[in-house]
């Protein structure tokens, strides 16, 4: 079953690292991609811009746009994974290995293929 990893954290305090502490954590990162990958368990993994380039789009009768994410919260979406378990055991030994998983959360949730 595929699984997305949806890495969320406080932006304040991930667009406050160096380049040397981003890279650090993305060098940690690519160590779990790679083994995910190696056994053709990896789909897409991506990092998000930050909220302040989002654009969010609300349906009523005309539609309203607003700058930035429509949800106002400490922790904003920065990323996620889509990597194929076999349940959801495995799929949380995953989302403990993600090193974002230390300064934020990482919402694992199935996919409904349609």
């Amino acid at each position: 079953m595929l699984y997305a990893f949806l890495c969320c954290h406080d932006e304040a305090v991930v667009n406050s690292w160096t380049k040397v502490e981003d890279d650090a954590v993305l060098a940690k990162r690519h160590k779990v991609t790679e083994k995910l990958a190696a056994r053709g368990k990896l789909g897409p993994v991506l990092r998000l811009m930050p909220t302040t380039a989002a654009t969010t789009v609300r349906m009523g009768r005309e539609p309203v746009v607003l700058d930035g994410p429509f949800a106002e919260t400490k922790e904003q979406l920065g990323g996620y994974f889509i990597v194929d378990c076999k349940d959801l055991d495995e799929a949380i030994e995953v989302a403990a290995k993600i090193p974002s998983a230390k300064v934020g959360t990482i919402e694992v949730r199935p996919i409904w293929e349609m």
